[in-house]
């Protein structure tokens, strides 16, 4: 298990470039499966999660030319479908939940398909209901027993859904499903989010037929064949607003260069909110140093409210990092966690490092900023998720003597490379140590 050993109390300053979007790349790397031909994958993130997945692919025998160590090559002529039944597969397959999203384009392409059980941050009940009903609609015959899965005979075909869940990773799979059933597929109640309004064009770029990109219902002509293409990932949203969050908890002056604003939503907003000061510089956020923020209320005086939801409502991603930069901001915040039950858990580490927060119930937690008067004091604590984990390193950089996070393998299946980075804008030499 690693730790990150972390100095705390330390300024930092200067610009960072966020990573290409971890949740985008899972999906757009599943894609490959629905042709025969190359795909070129640019702005890849460098992270476990992601490397787990690109090892599943090699396992299943796609080729993989690495071109740079953020652009790749991948071509899936054949699979090795005994590679299911396999060890490295149950192992690998079990360690992140993008995997599940291989199961649409391999049936879309070879009719049958094996779905793991997939792994993934432990945050609560996160059911595969909407991904199984969605692919039984279009003709899809799974076997719990053995996780195997076929098609009816005549293939997947396509029909009109209504979603039970505006689920990112079920519309994903859905829809690569959809691009080469027969007939026309309509799907209501879609996922918006940037990231599959990027899967959709670049299947419309393979030659695919997806009408309605970026709403939530999109219509989908089925196609006999897709070729291959060239895609680049957006910036990392969830990074943009950890680096937001970073910079106020520590009182640093940051730049996030190529942030990709169009594509942020209300997240900017949302930290805007608490009392943070940004500017844009083209398409550069700049946020300077701020020894105090000051939450704003609602216009009716009441308490300020940050609530997720489902795009365009802000990310659950980053409701770990707005709970903890609230902790040192000048006011009340209440912190609604609607969509998983046990994201909220962590905040029992900050309460031990001195931050003043009730736990309402699994969803709701009541901060009490302490406006940087005690500044929060370090601990030894674990990650118990990804979210969660960058939550308390921002807290740890911000806190009064060293902290150490045990489990930090968390945070690196989403963030790469965390700690050069953040010591590169450290004014005082490095302030996170590997142990």
């Amino acid at each position: 298990m690693a730790s990150l050993k972390i100095k705390g109390g330390c300024k930092l300053q200067g610009e960072i470039i966020p990573q290409g979007a971890k949740n985008e790349a899972m999906q757009i790397l599943c894609a490959c499966l629905l042709t025969d031909q190359k795909v070129t994958i640019h702005n890849l993130p460098d992270i476990l999660d992601i490397n787990n997945l690109i090892a599943l692919l090699e396992g299943m025998g796609v080729s993989v030319e690495r071109i740079t160590r953020h652009d790749i090559v991948l071509q899936a002529k054949t699979i090795d479908f005994s590679y299911f039944e396999s060890e490295a597969y149950q192992q690998t397959a079990s360690k992140l939940r993008g995997s599940v999203m291989m199961t649409g384009p391999m049936l879309a392409r070879f009719g049958q398909a094996h779905m793991p059980k997939p792994g993934g941050d432990k945050i609560g009940r996160r059911r595969l209901d909407t991904h199984v009903i969605g692919l039984q609609k279009l003709g899809a015959i799974f076997d719990f027993d053995t996780y195997k899965v076929g098609v009816q005979k005549g293939g997947l075909k396509g029909c009109y859904m209504l979603l039970d869940e505006a689920s990112v990773t079920g519309t994903a799979n859905i829809v690569m499903a959809a691009v080469m059933a027969k007939g026309t597929t309509t799907i209501f109640n879609a996922a918006c989010e940037p990231y599959l309004v990027q899967l959709c064009n670049m299947l419309n770029s393979m030659g695919a037929d997806i009408t309605g990109v970026g709403s939530n219902l999109l219509t989908i002509k089925g196609v006999n064949r897709l070729h291959g293409t060239e895609h680049t990932l957006l910036a990392d949203m969830i990074e943009v607003g950890s680096f937001i969050g970073m910079a106020a908890m520590t009182g640093s002056e940051i730049t996030i260069k190529n942030a990709g604003i169009a594509q942020l939503g209300i997240i900017p907003d949302v930290f805007r909110r608490l009392g943070i000061q940004m500017g844009y510089r083209g398409d550069d956020i700049h946020i300077p140093a701020q020894e105090h923020y000051e939450v704003q209320t609602f216009m009716d005086g009441s308490i300020l409210t940050v609530a997720d939801a489902p795009w365009p409502g802000f990310t659950p991603d980053l409701i770990s990092i707005v709970l903890v930069v609230a902790t040192q901001a000048k006011g009340t915040v209440l912190i609604h966690q609607k969509m998983f039950e046990s994201r909220l858990f962590f905040v029992d580490k900050l309460i031990d490092m001195g931050a003043q927060i009730i736990l309402c119930d699994p969803h709701r937690a009541n901060v009490i900023g302490l406006d940087h008067a005690h500044q929060l004091r370090g601990i030894r604590m674990a990650s118990p998720d990804i979210r969660a984990g960058v939550a308390l390193l921002i807290a740890a950089l911000s806190a009064n003597g060293t902290s150490i996070i045990d489990n930090s393998d968390q945070i690196e299946r989403g963030y790469q490379y965390i700690d050069k980075r953040v010591n590169a804008l450290s004014l005082d030499g490095p302030i996170i140590e590997r142990l």
